[in-house]
């Protein structure tokens, strides 16, 4: 009998070790005459569990971790002998921090071989598509605007109105483009599901392009994440073969190919028209809207542009019911979103979970406060340009109206914890050297601005006219964000005036010698 052995070729568990786990588990199991398959998938996002092994056995599959090297010999024993070990994690479905999530999105991450289109098709793979093919534009439409989906990088703009627009608007070409420029700080859904299940984000795109009538897309990916090119174009090349892209998908008319670009890594390119630029071999930068993509997008034409998590949301719902997608959430914001807990916090990784757990749920329960062991004293929520919050807002449900109420954006899902040894001062400060670093340089607010934060900034720490300097921030983040053509010099006032609103005491000036020993 041969053992199926499951070791993660994400990325992130690479980088801990996996790959020579599964090298040791090889050359052990051949010395003992073992018979194993050694099957590599995507990571289920549990990254403090990581290197995390799973065999399969009678009653599921059984994982065990953190796995090293020095551990594989008696690991290999307890999965020939069915016994107990250190390590063992039981039924890795059974995980309680697994077990609490709602994956729907991310239902196969982990489980699949991200390489097999046949694993794929024995997971409910190409359903949505395969139903799809049998709709009407307007039926399809339909669904996805009944779902509720919004766009998950971040805007949050309705997906079913900007499919409809594309759609609407006539043109003898159309695009779809995929914004797989993840570079928020403490992010990494869009790795994890291109490295882990990336046939959900082609079939999401190829029932976008039935949708709207494209015959072509783009992957946008950046060079930051070999691994997420490499997975993207085998499994591109895999449904290739297997008929799901190229010329008559299915045995029907539509025709729809992909192919994937790799970006240089500039932050402003996660903007959708910057990254536009990019596409058509141009630097990266924001163009004026309107015109939106739309309606004249990439080369000028029509263009569906979504994140990653959007296009790997539409499978199910085009297989399961719009409905059923519908039913998970808190008002308008519907579904599940895929939430990544980073930083200072003891069990960091990717939780999928529907709208509306707490703010302080998700840190204190679910990622068990701080990896340190101190008080949690804020979070980022958003990526680099999200807002702070202290625990007084920890009450704040996950939901966009929510945040934007406590002035505050959910961002693309990534949560960052501080404990209370932050310097909340420095924090802004970073804010604004980061937008001066990254700026497009397009437009004066976030270019001058930024670069005038960050000096300001410095000058309130140093003690130099407090009160004034502090005044200056406020004007400058409100410029800024009314008067930036994009999100990066939009978006960045929001972790610079929170840290300001409620850490007021790190922008105090320090005091000084003769102060402190008095």
């Amino acid at each position: 009998m041969t053992l199926r052995i499951f070791v993660s070729r994400d990325a992130g568990a690479i980088a801990v070790g996996a790959d020579e786990v599964a090298l040791t588990l090889e050359q052990t199991a051949a010395q003992r005459g073992a018979a194993i398959e050694i099957v590599r998938t995507g990571s289920r996002g549990l990254y403090w569990l990581e290197p995390m092994v799973e065999v399969a056995t009678a009653q599921g599959r059984v994982a065990f971790g953190p796995v090293t090297r020095a551990d594989v010999a008696s690991v290999l024993d307890a999965m020939l002998a069915d016994g107990p070990h250190a390590l063992r994690l039981g039924i890795a479905e059974d995980i309680p921090w697994l077990k609490r999530q709602t994956r729907l999105t991310f239902a196969r991450c982990g489980v699949v071989d991200p390489r097999s289109v046949e694993d794929y098709r024995a997971h409910d793979g190409y359903k949505g598509l395969e139903r799809a093919l049998t709709l009407t534009s307007d039926l399809i439409l339909a669904d996805v605007t009944a779902s509720g989906l919004r766009g998950r990088g971040g805007a949050g703009f309705p997906t079913g109105i900007k499919w409809k627009t594309v759609a609407q608007t006539s043109a003898e070409r159309k695009y779809i483009v995929c914004n797989a420029d993840e570079g928020d700080s403490g992010t990494f859904a869009d790795r994890m599901i291109m490295e882990g299940d990336p046939f959900v984000v082609i079939e999401g795109m190829t029932i976008a392009a039935v949708a709207v009538g494209a015959g072509k897309g783009y992957i946008y990916i950046r060079s930051e994440y070999p691994h997420a090119v490499e997975a993207m174009n085998a499994a591109i090349a895999a449904a290739r073969r297997a008929g799901y892209l190229g010329m008559r998908i299915g045995g029907t008319s539509h025709s729809f190919d992909l192919e994937v670009r790799v970006g240089a890594g500039a932050y402003v390119c996660g903007e959708e028209t910057s990254l536009l630029e990019s596409l058509e071999g141009r630097r990266g930068i924001v163009r004026a809207k309107p015109p939106l993509p739309a309606h004249k997008g990439l080369f000028g034409k029509p263009t569906v542009i979504n994140n990653v998590l959007s296009f790997a949301a539409i499978p199910f719902i085009l297989a399961g019911g719009a409905e059923a997608y519908a039913d998970f959430g808190m008002g308008r914001s519907r579904g599940t979103m895929p939430i990544q807990l980073a930083g200072n916090v003891r069990y960091g990784g990717l939780f999928e979970v529907a709208f509306g757990v707490t703010l302080g749920e998700l840190v204190d329960d679910v990622g068990g406060g701080t990896f340190t062991g101190r008080p949690v004293r804020a979070v980022q929520v958003g990526g680099p340009l999200g807002a702070y919050f202290p625990r007084a807002l920890f009450d704040t449900p996950f939901d966009y109206e929510a945040f934007a109420a406590r002035d505050g954006l959910i961002g693309h899902g990534g949560i960052v914890v501080f404990d209370d040894s932050v310097d909340m001062s420095r924090q802004a400060r970073f804010a604004m050297e980061f937008c001066a670093v990254e700026s497009c340089g397009k437009c004066t607010p976030c270019r001058i601005g930024s670069t005038r934060g960050a000096e300001t900034i410095d000058k309130i720490r140093a003690g130099e006219r407090v009160a004034e300097n502090i005044a200056v921030i406020e004007d400058l983040c409100n410029t800024m964000k009314f008067g930036s053509l994009c999100a990066l010099g939009g978006f960045t006032p929001y972790p610079v005036m929170s840290a300001l609103k409620h850490f007021r005491e790190d922008f105090a000036p320090a005091p000084t010698k003769l102060q402190a020993a008095e």
